[in-house]
C-alpha cells in the first residue's frame, strides 16, 4: 500500500519543534520513508517544502506543539500517534496517557525506581517505550499498562479507551447511519477484535472488492466499509481461519432528513418513495413488512432503518425496477406496484435502446458540458442507464449530480473526469469512456 496512507496530512502549515532532522528529498514518499527509518528519535511526523525539497523528520506533532501558517510547507502526521484510544489490546497504542486505572502515576520505562523494569527502551525500540506512557510490548490481553510510582504496586493497566467507541482526530463521531453504506470512518477491526485486511490486498483471502471495480465505495486501506448492501459495515480478516466480519461501529444519534415531496410519488425507481400506497398493480393487498406470513423474508424493519419499511406500505428497498411489495395472497410472493410519476406521466418501465446519433457529435474541454445522446462506449459496448443499479450499483445518480443532466443512459462526465463516459450494460465492465471525438478548433468556431 501507499506509506502516505499512515499520515494525517494538512497543507501550509508548520510546527516548532525541538528534536528534528533535516534530508534532502524529491517528494512526499521519500520524507515518509526517512520517517520510518528515523533512529535519532521516535518519528511522529514530518515536514516537506514544496519548492526546496526539503524534508524535515519530527519528533513531535501538532498536539505537542504550536503551530502556524506557511505557504510552502505539508505537514505529515502519523496517525497512531494521534489517536488516544486502542485498537484491539493495544499494542501499537502511542497515546500518552500516563496514570493507571488506579490513579497511581506511571514510573519512567527508562528509570528504576522504585522498580527494576524487564521491559526497557533498550530492550524492546520498537515499543514505544517513552517517557512513562502506558504501553503494551508484552502483548498482554487485558490491553496497555505500566510500572507505578507505588513501591508497594508493580505494575497496572491503564483505562485506555477502544478507538471504535471513539471520536476520532478529525473530530468526527465514528459512527453510521442507516446499514453504513456510506460510512466513511476509520475503524478498521472486526466485532471480535481481528484486524482487517486491506482491501487492495488479495492475502490472506482473494476476493474482487478492489477500488477498479466499486471506485465510489471508498475502499480505502483497511477501513470498515459496506460496498455490497450488508447489514453494516465489515471487512476481510488477516486471519486465514476467519475470511470476513462485521465491524462494531454504533448507530448515529443523529438521522438522515426526511425526504422531500417526490417522496410521494414516483420518482426514478422509486427508492424514496415514502407514500401510503399498500396495494399491487393487480389488486392484491400487500403484507405488513415486520410479519412473516403468508411469506417469510429478510427486509426486517429493524434491519433496515432507513428502508421506510413501515406498515404494508409499497417500498423498494433493494434497487427493483419500481416499488413492490409481498402480498397477503399465499399463491403470489410479490408484486409491483403502480405508483404515480412525480411528471405527471404514466408509469413506464422500458429498456433503454442504443442511441447513435445521426449526426457526428463531439465535446468540447473534458465534456462536462456534452449534452448529446451518444450512449455507446469506445469498445462498442451499450451504456447503462443512470437511475439504474443494473448489472452495476453506483452513486452517480441524476438526483445527486442535478446538474450533470443524467438522462437516459447518455455519456456524460458528471466528475470532471478527462472525457464523457458511462457505466455499461457488461457485468464484467464497470464502465468505460464513450465513442466521442473532442471537437477541433474549426468546428467550435
Amino acid at each position: 500500500g501507499d506509506i502516505l496512507d499512515d499520515y494525517v496530512r494538512t497543507d501550509g502549515v508548520w510546527i516548532l519543534t525541538r528534536n528534528k532532522q533535516f534530508y534532502q528529498t524529491t517528494n512526499e514518499k521519500e520524507c515518509a520513508g526517512k520517517c520510518e527509518a528515523e533512529r535519532s528519535f521516535n518519528c511522529r511526523a514530518f515536514l516537506f517544502t514544496r519548492k526546496k525539497l526539503q524534508c524535515l523528520t519530527l519528533a513531535e506533532n501538532a498536539k505537542m506543539t504550536v503551530m502556524f501558517a506557511s505557504m510552502d510547507a505539508v505537514l505529515y502526521e502519523k496517525r497512531i500517534y494521534l489517536l488516544e484510544c486502542k485498537r484491539g489490546i493495544g499494542k501499537d497504542y502511542r497515546g500518552r496517557e500516563a496514570t493507571t486505572r488506579g490513579g497511581i502515576p506511571c514510573q519512567k520505562w527508562a528509570e528504576k525506581i522504585p522498580h527494576t523494569p524487564n521491559y526497557t527502551p533498550e530492550k524492546y525500540p520498537s515499543a514505544g517505550l517513552e517517557e512513562n506512557y502506558c504501553r503494551n510490548p508484552d502483548e498482554d490481553g487485558s490491553g496497555p499498562w505500566c510500572y507505578t510510582t507505588n513501591p508497594t504496586v508493580r505494575y497496572d493497566y491503564c483505562n485506555i479507551p477502544d478507538c471504535e467507541d471513539q471520536v476520532t482526530h478529525t473530530g468526527e463521531v465514528e459512527c453510521m447511519q442507516c446499514n453504513g453504506e456510506d460510512y466513511r470512518g476509520e475503524v478498521s477491526r472486526t466485532e471480535s477484535g481481528l484486524e482487517c485486511q486491506r482491501w487492495d490486498a488479495q492475502e490472506p483471502h482473494m476476493h474482487e472488492f478492489t477500488m477498479k471495480h466499486y471506485p465510489e465505495k471508498d475502499l480505502k486501506v483497511n477501513y470498515c466499509r459496506n460496498p455490497d448492501g450488508e447489514l453494516r459495515p465489515w471487512c476481510f480478516t488477516t486471519s486465514p481461519a476467519k475470511r470476513w466480519e462485521y465491524c462494531k461501529i454504533p448507530r448515529c444519534t443523529t438521522h438522515l432528513p426526511v425526504s422531500g415531496p417526490s417522496s410521494q410519488c414516483l420518482s426514478g425507481k422509486g427508492e424514496d418513495y415514502r407514500g401510503r400506497i399498500a396495494i399491487t398493480e393487480s389488486g392484491k393487498a400487500c403484507q405488513h413488512w415486520n410479519t412473516q406470513f403468508p411469506h417469510k423474508h429478510g427486509w426486517i424493519p429493524e434491519r433496515y432503518p432507513c428502508k421506510g419499511l413501515e406498515e404494508n406500505y409499497c417500498r423498494n428497498p433493494d434497487g427493483e425496477k419500481r416499488p413492490w411489495c409481498y402480498t397477503i395472497n399465499s399463491s403470489v410472493r410479490w408484486e409491483y406496484c403502480t405508483i404515480p410519476a412525480c411528471d405527471g406521466r404514466q408509469q413506464e418501465i422500458t429498456d433503454v435502446p442504443i442511441h447513435i446519433p445521426l449526426t457526428e457529435e463531439c465535446y468540447q474541454g473534458k465534456g462536462q458540458s456534452y449534452r448529446g445522446t451518444t450512449s455507446i462506449t469506445a469498445s462498442g459496448k451499450k451504456c447503462q442507464a443512470w437511475n439504474s443499479m443494473f448489472p452495476h450499483r453506483h452513486e452517480k445518480t441524476p438526483d445527486r449530480f442535478p446538474d450533470a443532466d443524467l438522462r437516459e443512459n447518455y455519456c456524460r462526465n458528471p466528475d470532471d473526469d478527462s472525457s464523457p463516459w458511462c457505466f455499461t450494460t457488461d457485468p464484467n465492465t464497470l464502465w468505460e469512456y464513450c465513442s466521442l471525438k473532442r471537437c477541433d478548433d474549426h468546428t467550435q468556431e
